[in-house]
Order: structure tokens, then sequence, then C-alpha cells
């Protein structure tokens, strides 16, 4: 059966497409902005996270090595972000521009990934409407174009997500079983080798991507047991295999370069977010915030993702032919459960639900679709309702992003080149004053500038040892320096403020505050023994590109 004639059909998927493909091509533009102020989403990533996932990579080739002792080191445990970044970095060196197009690629693979992944388990036979519906929804999306345009893990979480969804759409039943375990095994793996084989890889990598992927699993593992005509025997047959290789990649991981070298930090990672756990007494209002925060997502298309998720559960027996969709439903369910046990509800999280729920709507859409054809009510009054609800999330949407593509904003980026200006001045005027800079946002402004950083409240080492371990510098804060960084920096360290630069729209962080660390301790330098001084720094002021040429 379909649901136009293949003409009009054609017509309407060229238009679907060219319209995705004029959006994301927008996805590279003004990619040295910053996120937008006074946006709906005020989220804590735009001054720390595109420096804190990728300092790894950024210390390689700024300072000779990634790993600074007692500093924040997510590397450790989530590597594959800060790899990838390492190898952009070996033919662009460190960008923030290159970081950027890298994330707007992996969105570009989101997308491909996503209508390969509906195509593959459409309801019609032949083609259809909604993978193509459903990438031109996500090309659109304001949400999806400010957090797929910043270097944080969401973005490639959510690509391997669907690069697994589609090897496991690939696993097949061929033969019945014969009652030989052995053989059964045999002949349940040979068929599927090269689907199995890319889960084993694709499952610790989401899992070292980022550890929540673990959320994500069962809604893999349903697609393999629906691939298999949901027979219990074979799913455990090429499930166990599958999951004991994934098993053994992470573990010579973990045992070949966690355990001997960065055990402490990896499980500072994990300790470090472990404050926001859900208890009974806020359950109730952390699952009311959880729901009421997938307006993030867009205020028309969250609500229709809903009706749409009502409207699966109540013909999921008839569903159950086609299995994306309870994939789909797995997928948001699962994240929107670490969401809500996580109880750190910001914005850019949501980006991993509002995948599968956007993909959702336009393959329920289509079945529902087919049901009223098939009840005899008429096709084009069908199509047209179906035609109308798209529209009606799309061009609001469409609207919102391109306001975002025609305002671009510089104003955090210029206040970090302004603070490199205002330390590279006076390192060339004192040479012996470490320009190393102490701040929650130094990893974004050693990603932006080339500064040398460490982190004010991420690390293994008490931040007063810290302090005097690496002496820094510089200090920059954001609005006042609060009383427990005070203390840790009052024994070594008299702050001198030296410049106050406006920078965001959060109340609590739109002033960045930069002091001179003057030290209470001095010991006069050894002559001839002077620290040499880094690479990054060895320019003349004004040598450094400006916020326009870091876009080029």
């Amino acid at each position: 059966m379909t649901l136009l004639p293949k003409p009009f059909r054609l017509l309407v998927q060229t238009l679907m497409l060219l319209g995705a493909a004029v959006f994301f091509a927008l996805h590279f533009t003004h990619l040295a902005a910053d996120f937008p102020n006074f946006s709906p989403w005020m989220d804590w990533s735009k001054y720390t996270d595109e420096g804190w996932y990728g300092d790894a990579a950024i210390r390689h080739y700024q300072l000779g090595h990634w790993y600074v002792p007692g500093d924040f080191n997510p590397a450790a445990a989530l590597p594959v972000w800060p790899l990838l970044e390492a190898i952009l970095f070996r033919f662009t060196g460190v960008s923030l521009v290159a970081v950027r197009a890298l994330t707007v690629s992996v969105f570009g693979g989101i997308l491909i990934a996503s209508f390969l992944l509906l195509r593959r388990w459409a309801s019609l036979r032949g083609s259809t409407l909604a993978p193509y519906a459903a990438i031109l929804l996500l090309a659109v999306s304001p949400f999806c174009f400010v957090f797929t345009r910043m270097g944080i893990l969401e973005p490639l979480l959510v690509l391997l997500t669907l690069l697994a969804l589609l090897a496991a759409s690939h696993v097949t039943h061929l033969r019945p079983p014969t009652g030989h375990w052995k053989q059964d095994l045999i002949q349940s793996i040979r068929p599927n080798l090269l689907p199995l084989l890319a889960l084993a890889v694709l499952l610790p990598a989401i899992i070292l991507t980022k550890t929540t992927g673990l959320f994500l699993v069962p809604a893999i593992a349903f697609l393999v047991f629906a691939a298999l005509d949901y027979h219990v025997l074979p799913f455990l047959r090429v499930s166990i295999p599958t999951v004991a290789l994934a098993i053994l990649i992470w573990l010579a991981y973990f045992v070949g370069v966690v355990r001997p070298h960065y055990l402490l930090d990896y499980r500072y990672l994990f300790s470090a977010n472990a404050y926001t756990q859900i208890t009974l007494a806020t359950a109730t209002t952390v699952l009311s915030d959880t729901f009421k925060d997938g307006n993030w997502m867009g205020k028309i298309l969250f609500p229709t993702a809903v009706a749409c998720i009502a409207v699966s559960a109540i013909f999921f027996t008839r569903l159950r032919r086609h299995p994306l969709i309870p994939a789909l439903l797995l997928w948001a369910l699962g994240y929107a459960a670490f969401l809500a046990y996580h109880d750190n509800l910001q914005p850019r999280y949501y980006l991993v639900v509002a995948v599968p729920l956007t993909l959702l709507i336009p393959v329920v859409i289509e079945e529902l679709i087919l049901t009223r054809i098939r009840a005899n009510t008429p096709r084009y009054l069908t199509l047209a309702a179906a035609a109308a609800l798209i529209l009606t999330i799309t061009i609001p949407q469409a609207h919102e992003t391109l306001h975002y593509v025609r305002h671009p904003e510089y104003t955090l980026l210029d206040a970090f080149h302004q603070v490199h200006d205002i330390i590279v001045a006076d390192h060339n005027q004192n040479p012996d004053h470490n320009p190393l800079v102490l701040s929650i946002s130094g990893s974004d402004l050693s990603l932006a500038t080339g500064l040398p950083s460490i982190c004010d409240d991420f690390g293994t080492l008490e931040l007063e040892d810290r302090v005097k371990k690496y002496r820094p510098g510089w200090y920059l804060t954001w609005n006042k320096i609060e009383d427990d960084k005070m203390d840790a920096l009052d024994p070594t360290f008299q702050p001198e403020r030296v410049a106050t630069i406006p920078a965001m729209d959060d109340p609590d962080r739109n002033l960045l505050i930069l002091y001179r660390l003057n030290p209470t301790d001095v010991t006069p330098p050894t002559p001839g023994k002077h620290k040499p001084t880094p690479r990054n720094l060895r320019t003349k002021v004004g040598q450094q590109p400006s916020t326009r040429q870091l876009e080029h």
C-alpha cells in the first residue's frame, strides 16, 4: 500500500530532503559564536563542557602531555571524544571552530543514521515519508541547532546509539534450531558476524563516550530481540557472546590503561557526579520537573511526542510488527529515567531524549495514517491532517533556528580574548609571572585562546593543594570569589582585581572577573633558572587571531 501517487511522493520526499540539507548546512555558519544569550536553555555547559571533555586533546598539543595530576581529567573514564579531537587537532591545531565543525559533522551522521534506520524499519513496503519527515524535523530543530554546535559528549552518544540500532536491525534469524546447542550457536552467529562484531565494538564505545549510555542498552537489546522474531533462545545465542566480547574490550581498556595509571581520576568522575541522586522525599517533584522540562525540545514537538507515546501504548500489540517504535520508546524512557535518577536537569542531557522522540513522531503518524486508511477514512483527509501536524511543528522551529543563524553573539568569546590579551601583555613585561589560569571556565579559555589552565572546582587534589602545586598566576571567576576559593588562595596568593568583563546572560555568571595572583610567599628566583615560556604564548600582542578570524 502506498500513501501517495509515486510522482507526488517523490516531489514531497525531495522537498523534505532539500529542506533538511539547507538547515543542516546552516549549522556550519558562525561556528565561533557563543551559545545564544537569553535562549530558553540556561545550560552550564556553555562555559565549561567544551573544554572539560576535550581537555586531554587540548593539553596534548598545547602542553605536550594530556594528563595534569590532581586536576580534573575526565578523559580517564571518557576517552572517545578527546581521542577524536586529538586526531582532528593533528591537522587543524587546537581550535574552537574545528571542534564545533566536528560536532556538526557528527550531527550530519545522526541525520544519515536516522534516515537509514527509519527506512529499514518502515511500516510500509517500499519508500515512505517517515524517514524524510524525521530528518527534516531534526534539521530545523533550534534545540538540536544550539546543542549540536557545541563540543560536548551528547551528540556523539546519540550517533553511536543510532549506529548500534542500525547494526541490531541487520541481525537475522535464518534457520530453525536443530536441538544441538553448538550447531545452533554457529548457525546463529555465522550469518550475523558483521552486525554482531559492530555491536561488540559500539557498546563499549558508547560507555566510553559517556557512561550514561548504559541506559540506552535495553533499546539496542530489544531491537536484536525483535530482529530474531522475539525468540528467546536465538537471542541468547547471539547476545551472550556479543556482550562478552564488548565487556572484554572495555576490560582491556580498564585493566590496561585505567587501573595502573588513572584509577583515582576514573573513580573521581563518578564521585563528583554522585551528589544529585533522587531521594524518596524529592521523587514526586523530580519526576514532575523531568517531564515538564521536556518542553525544552520544543513546545509543540514535545506534547506531540507524548501523544505519540500514548498512541503507541494503546496500539502496542499491533506495533509488534514495527519494532522500531518500542525500541525508540525504550531509548527515550530509559534515558529519561537516568535524568530523573541523577536529578541534574540540564538541557543538554535532553538532546539524548529529543532525537528518539523526534523520530517517533513521523513513524507513529504514518502508522496511524495506515490504520485510518484501512478503516476507510478518506485517504487525502488523513494525509492532510498529518501534513498539517508536521508543518505545525516544522515552521515555528525553522523560524527560531533562522533567528539564531541571523543573530550570532560573541560576548563570551570576546571576553576570553580580552583576558588573553591582558595576560600576554603582562607576561611580556613580567616573564617570571606564571601565565597559568585557575578557573572553572579555564578549559574553555584554553580551547579558545591557547592559555594554559587548571580547574578551580573539580580535581582529585584539594584546591589549596592544587594551588600550591601548580602556582597559577591568574584567577578567572564569575561575578565574585566564593569563600571556599578565597580560603584556598589566601595562604599562597593575594588576588589583585585586573578586569571585569560582561560575558553572558546568566544572572549568576554574567561578569568575568580576572585577578592577578600575587604570591605572598615569594621566594627570589634562582638566576638563570627561569621557567621557559609555553609554546602557545611565544607571540607578541596582536598576533593572536581575532574573533572573526576564528571562523575561517
